[in-house]
Order: C-alpha cells, then structure tokens, then sequence
C-alpha cells in the first residue's frame, strides 16, 4: 500500500527530507526489532505464532497471552487496512465520478458507504477462500504476486524516465463538483525537486482531516509492518529459524531502498498538486497504466491475505495454549491437513466487524501503535533473555546487543506517544489490564520464566556487593534459623517467627536423620515441594533448607555452617522447647487452612504419639544450644507458642491493647544479674522488633525490673529509663520487689567442688556452671513471681543462661529451663551473643 497508494501521500504532504526522516526512523525501529527476532528464532525451535510465540516463551504467559491479543488486533486492523485501500483504488479506477448519477466507460462502480463496504466484503471474502484452503496455496499466491509487483516495480521505475512531461486532470471530491485542477509530471525538474523538499501539510482529500507529521508517520508505518509476516508464519516454515533471519533481513533492506528511491523520483518529477490531491498518479504517468492498476491490487491484496493469516495463526497459537480458557476453545479446530480453518473464520469475522470503519486512515493510528506495542515487547523479550545471561540463551544469529534491544523499546515509545498520545496511553492501559488477568486467570505453565532468571541474575549482583566486612550495628537485623520437626506441630511457631525477622533472612530447617550411603537416591528432592508448598500457604517469607545427618545435632550444625549466601546467613537459631507436652497438631486448625476448602498438605507425616521415643535426647538438645552459642548465633527456645492465638491477641487489640513481658535479667543468676549486658539488650531488641511488626503495633511492652530492698529502686530505674529513650523503645517500666526469691538462692548457695578459685573461674566465665546451685525451690519461686505479674501478656520474652561448661549438668540445667517456664503460657527464652543496639544517627 505504501509503494502505490500512499507513497505520494507521504512524500506529498510531508516532503522529501521529513519523507526520508519518516522511512529513517521507521526502519530503525523495524530495524532493532529485527535483529531481536532474528536473535530470538535462532535459539531454538519455533511453532506456530511468530512474535506471540517469541514473547510469551521468554517473558511468560502474563505478557505473551496480553501481547499475543494486541497482535491479534493489530494484524486484524492491518487486513482491514489493506482491503480498505484495496476498495479505494478499485473505486479510484471504476467508480463513478462525485457528482454524477450514471457511470461512463470503465467507470461503472457507485460510490458510497455501503457499496465500498460491500466491495471490502467481497475482497475480503477472496482473502478468506484462499487463507482457508491452506498456508501452501497462500505461499503459491504470494510468491505470484511478488512477481506481478517486482514487474510493476520495474515499470514505474522506466516511466520516471521514460515519460514526457504532462498534465494530470484532478477532481477535487471536497469541493465544487465542477472545479477540477491539473496535477503536473514534470519529469526531472530541479525546480520541483527544491519545491518539494519542505513539508506542505494539508486537509486529506480522502478524509478531510488535517495532515500533520505524526498522523501521516502513522499510515505510512503501517506499509512497514509486513515484516513480520515471515515469523507469523513460523508454524508453517520447514526450517523458521533459518529461513525468519535471512527473509525477514532482505524484506527490511530491500523495501527500505525502494522506498527512499521512489521518494526521490516522485519528488523530483512531480509537483505537490498532483501528490497530494491524487494518490493513483502513478497510474497516468507509467508507459502501461493497466499494469500498475495490476500491481495496485496484487500488493493490497497480497499484505490483507498477509495479515489475516497471521491474525489466524496468533489466535490458533493462543487457544492452544488455553490462556484464555474456553473463550477460545473454538480456534483449536483444524483441518485434516492442520490447517487452523476455526480461527481463519474467527479472524475473518473480526476484521469484517474492523471494515465498518470506512476510511483507511481511521484506523491506521490504532494499527501503528498496536504494531509499535508489538515490536517493543519483542525487543523487551529479547533484552531480559540477554540481561538474564541464561547458559541456554545462545542463538545462532549474533548480530545485536543489549543496546539494539533497549534502542529498539525506547524508539518504539516514542513513536507510540508522538503519533498518538491518547491510542498510546489507552493501549498500556489495555495491555495492564490484560496482564493482571492473565496474572490472576491463567493457568501456570511450564514454558520457564524470564523474571526467575533475571531475579537470580540481579540477587547473585547484590549478594556478591554485600560486604560482611562493612556489616554495621545500626543496620543489623535478625537473620532465622527456626528448625522445625514436623510443620504439624509447628504451624504457629512458623508464624511467630514470620514476625520477628523484620525484613531479615529467614530459613525452615529440618534434619532427616538418614544415611544417603544405605538409599538409592536423595529423599529429601521429594519433600521439597511440600515444603514450599507450605511456606506459600502459611504466607510466611522464607526458605526451605533440608538436610540429612545421623543426628539432629549433627544436622544443625550442617544447616548453621551452609545455610544461606554471602552476607545472608543465619545469626540467630530458634528451637522448639524441650519437655513431656505430647504434639498437638495445629496445621489442620490454622486460618491458612481452615479459611479454604483445600485440605492440610498430606506431604508431612503424622505427629509423634505421646509414648514413642523422641528423635534426640535432653543432652543432644542442650549441645545443640551450646554448638550455637559457640558459633557465635544468637538462640531463641520457644515454648507454649502453639497455644498463641495471633487471630485472637488482634480481635483483642480492638478493645485493650495485648502485652508483652519482658524479664531483662538472668533469673538463675540473680548474684550476677545486669540489665545491660549484651543478652539483655538483645533480649530487648527482639521484643522491640517484635512490637514494631504491623501485627504487633499496638501492643504494650511492659519491662520488668527486678528491685532488692535497699538498692536504691528509683535509681535503678531512671537508669534503665534512661537507657529506653538512647535506644529510642517506648515501654513501660514496673519494679518487681524479690528480696523473698532471692532469699531463697542464698539459702541454697553452697562452693562447688574445687574451691573458691575454680568457682571465681567459672563465674568470671559466664557459665552457669552454679545450676547445680540453684534449687528447685528457688527455680519454682521465680516462676510463680511472673506468673503474678498480671495481667497475663500475649508473650513473654525471658533472659536464656548459658548451658554450663560442664555436659553432666546439660539435665539439670533443662530442668531448670522447665521449671522456670512452666505454666506462662507462650515464652521465648532468648540469649544473645552479638551487639544489636546502636544509639548513633
């Protein structure tokens, strides 16, 4: 359309230069886009789609299902486009004149709306027959009318030369019936050459509407689009990503060579009138007028056929798919040849919907912008397969970079906003909503996403930037460990821990004590899905990190020593706590399952009964703590933290705010007890981090300080006031005589084996090696002073003493754990090893 119909509306209106711009600007868009599909056909085989098969394998089903619809559309609008100027030059040539009833000569057609939408109609009735029949009688039509045009190319190009000047009669349709003017060839004339080199915009005869640069940039463009005819039929080629490179570049280079030459000529040989006010002149200049005639319809014919087909190989491509579900069920019919005849019917029926549209011009600025759509995503797709540096993105074609992909995108934006700023913005706004559908509609599929390659190529970036050595306190922030036996038994755990992390690493352990030697292959690739299954379920942000040992501990030990990446890895290990409870399973009761009809994942095994043997031992367990401790982790045991309703605290929190507990001081050591140490201050940050989460905010923290008689109370809390306000924790501050539960520690205190030096040694080292010093009674006493601090909290955050150095002592030291806890309801006992607080900007 653009070599007969529109080239002297082109160049006409917008002159040589601003022509030459156009065609410039033009192919460099169609330019880059090439390069990306021809990158993107040679990486690997290619079915039927062309550029909706190209995008929606690379960029996944949301775009290409989004982009597949607009270049379903846009290859609709472009058929339409093509008869409607094939109707206008079969009217230009047998029409009857404007202004007269009775047609004389060849000039027989009547001209209105209607008949030149029947004409439409029954052109495009011819494109179905031949689309229908099959892709093989289309290639034999085609190449037939690629002859036919090369021959009508080749005369036009003699008539330049060949013809005398002359003068060409126009009827002007837009005013009087009887004013004509003549239109002139010159033949080569440097005066109208220099006449026709700046741009002359005016009211198009066909349309009446002004002529500016961006509306003529947007008919022309549409001549330009039959590149992507060739990838469009990928479904049908025998070898697509040898022959898309090599026809689609020939395409580009010969059409755009031809383009600028005609340009030329026509701007050197006639004058504006004749441009602009008859777009069949090349007709009554050529030394065979019937042949041109010809050419006129064999081109305009063969780009509807064009487009129609590919419309129907896009809509095939997408029901196979089954984006769209049973909408398109019916384009999946094929012939017993495999010819998609349902979807050439459905195409047809859409652009005979298109045709009543009227003018071609109408709708060429929808087209052009939908086919710029197009061609952005297809750059797009192959810039994120180039930046996502994938091993399996190799394509045999080589000529293009990341920097012809981006220019390719930023030219196509452009041009979508210059030539129409409202199509543009309501063909994104489209696109969005087709994407948050097929986001939320569609199936998943197994074709491989390029946002997970991208993710993992820019996380492996930042990871390898992230510096343990430029780690800072100010920006410390807790990284979890939470090692989980059975998610049964441990879905509100998982929860809780959720909340603490405040934006940190967070990791699901758990240990399969098996030998990989005795198995034939590796069971936990098995259990990997349940797991992640279940970390989407409960909506927590974590990872999964599986392991098999001969022991739990020894399981730990791996998990603390590999988990995680570069500076994300775990400082802070959480435990379930040891005792006698016997499990309950809470997964089946959690809101996560309770609130959809799915069933609880039947990937975990059931819960341990109350009689069966434990899976380690009171001595392993408190190892483990120790292994921790002295691989410099923080450790967190949690208990009772499956009776902790978050659903419950929140409905509460409506009317009195829930507390929390926090007990600062090592209650099995009040001889040395500090409330500044570096376990006090984590102890205060995890409870802080805790109340600062959306779920917890209105919370109250409420700080114990534990006061002896005489020790001068008020000062010990203006100091730990104080200390609050450096680190900038609201809480409430409440004095807890215990001069009666001490009494009870000096009452049993006694010197351990070894003298007065060995227990001056084991003091100085922090280990609570004094447990066997600390009775029952004293233990038991501690635990009914918090118990009465009422009202009861939420949670209680209480100080973790070392294990002691001594192994023997691991029982009694988690007796001591046990008496101290019992009966509080949900407890975390915390020990910390690292400065977390900071009171610097």
């Amino acid at each position: 359309v653009t070599i007969w119909s529109l080239a002297g509306f082109v160049v006409g209106h917008a002159g040589l230069y601003q022509a030459l711009a156009m065609f410039a600007v033009a192919y460099f868009i169609i330019g880059m886009t090439v390069l990306s599909v021809c990158a993107i056909a040679t990486n690997g085989a290619l079915d039927a789609g062309g550029a909706y098969y190209m995008i929606s394998r690379a960029l996944g089903p949301e775009f290409g299902g989004s982009i597949g619809i607009m270049f379903f559309l846009a290859n609709v609008c472009g058929s339409a486009l093509y008869v409607l100027g094939l109707v206008e030059a079969v009217v230009d040539s047998f029409g009857v004149p404007p202004g007269q009833e009775v047609g004389t000569g060849i000039h027989v057609l009547p001209q209105s709306y209607w008949y030149e939408l029947l004409y439409g109609t029954i052109l495009l009735a011819l494109c179905l027959v031949v689309c229908l029949v099959g892709a093989s009688i289309y290639a034999k039509a085609t190449f037939l009318i690629f002859l036919i045009v090369m021959g009508v190319l080749a005369t036009i190009l003699i008539s330049f030369f060949a013809t005398q000047p002359v003068g060409v009669p126009i009827h002007l349709p837009l005013s009087n019936s009887s004013e004509t003017e003549n239109g002139l060839f010159t033949g080569f004339s440097l005066a109208t050459l220099r006449d026709n080199l700046g741009g002359r915009y005016r009211v198009d005869y066909t349309t009446g509407q002004m002529m500016s640069f961006s509306t003529v940039f947007a008919v022309m463009f549409n001549g330009c689009t039959g590149i992507m005819a060739g990838s469009n039929m990928s479904g049908d080629l025998k070898r697509p990503s040898y022959s898309i490179p090599r026809g689609t570049i020939s395409a580009v280079l010969f059409t755009y060579l031809v383009y600028n030459l005609l340009a030329f000529l026509m701007c050197a040989t006639c004058n504006r009138t004749l441009l602009q006010n008859d777009y069949g002149f090349l007709r009554d200049i050529s030394i065979f007028p019937p042949l041109v005639t010809v050419g006129i319809y064999a081109a305009t014919l063969s780009a509807a056929m064009s487009n129609l087909i590919g419309a129907s190989r896009i809509l095939y491509a997408l029901a196979r798919d089954d984006l769209f579900g049973r909408a398109l069920a019916l384009a999946k019919k094929t012939s017993a040849s495999g010819n998609p005849v349902m979807a050439v019917i459905l195409s047809w029926l859409v652009v005979q919907l298109v045709l009543f549209s009227g003018k071609l011009n109408t709708i060429a600025g929808v087209v052009t912008t939908f086919f710029l759509l197009v061609y952005a995503t297809v750059n797009l797709a192959c810039l994120a397969l180039e930046w996502a540096s994938a091993p399996n993105f190799r394509p045999t074609f080589r000529y293009f970079t990341w920097h012809t992909c981006l220019l390719g995108i930023a030219g196509c934006c452009v041009m979508m906003f210059l030539i129409s700023p409202v199509s543009a913005s309501a063909s994104l706004g489209f696109l969005l909503l087709l994407l948050l559908a097929l986001h939320y509609l569609s199936p998943s599929s197994t074709w491989g996403y390029i946002s997970q390659a991208l993710i993992f190529h820019q996380v492996r970036k930042y990871l390898l930037m992230l510096d343990v050595r430029k780690d800072h306190v100010k920006f410390w922030r807790p990284q979890m460990l939470l090692m989980v036996q059975n998610p049964r038994g441990s879905a509100r755990l998982i929860d809780f821990v959720n909340d603490l992390k405040k934006s940190g690493l967070y990791i699901l352990g758990h240990v399969e004590l098996q030998d990989l030697d005795a198995l034939p292959s590796d069971p936990l690739q098995a259990q990997q899905d349940s797991w992640l299954g279940l970390v989407d379920k409960l909506n927590v942000k974590a990872f999964v990190s599986l392991t098999l040992a001969p022991s739990v501990r020894h399981g730990v030990r791996q998990l603390l020593f590999t988990s995680g990446l570069g500076g994300m890895r775990p400082n802070t290990l959480v435990l379930g706590f040891y005792d006698d409870a016997a499990p309950q399973d809470g997964l089946a009761q959690h809101p996560a399952f309770t609130s959809t009809r799915e069933e609880v994942p039947l990937g975990f095994p059931p819960l341990r009964a109350p009689a069966a043997p434990k899976l380690l031992s009171a001595r392993e367990y408190v190892g483990i703590v120790a292994d921790a401790l002295k691989m410099l982790r923080n450790v967190l045991l949690a208990r009772h933290l499956e009776s902790l309703d978050k659903a419950w605290e929140l409905r509460r929190a409506a009317g009195s705010a829930p507390a929390i507990h926090v007990w600062p001081v090592n209650l099995l050591r009040p001889d040395s007890a500090r409330y500044a140490d570096t376990c006090s201050l984590f102890l205060l940050q995890m409870a802080c981090v805790l109340n600062m989460t959306r779920a917890w905010r209105r919370a109250r923290l409420r700080l114990f300080l534990c006061v002896e008689a005489g020790a001068m109370p008020h000062a010990q809390e203006d100091k730990l006031r104080q200390l609050l306000k450096d680190l900038r924790i609201q809480a409430q501050i409440q004095l807890v005589p215990w001069d009666a539960v001490v009494g009870l520690h000096w009452q049993a205190q006694r010197v351990p084996p070894g003298g007065p030096a060995l227990a001056e040694e084991e003091s100085a080292m922090n280990f609570p090696a004094n447990a066997s010093q600390v009775s029952d009674e004293y233990v038991c006493a501690a635990n009914k002073l918090i118990l009465e601090q009422s009202p009861a909290p939420a949670v209680r955050f209480l100080y973790l003493p070392r294990p002691p150095a001594d192994t023997s002592l691991y029982p009694l030291y988690l007796h001591h754990l046990d008496l101290l806890t019992r009966d509080l309801g949900p407890t975390v006992l915390v020990h910390g090893v690292s400065a977390v607080t900071s009171t610097q900007l």
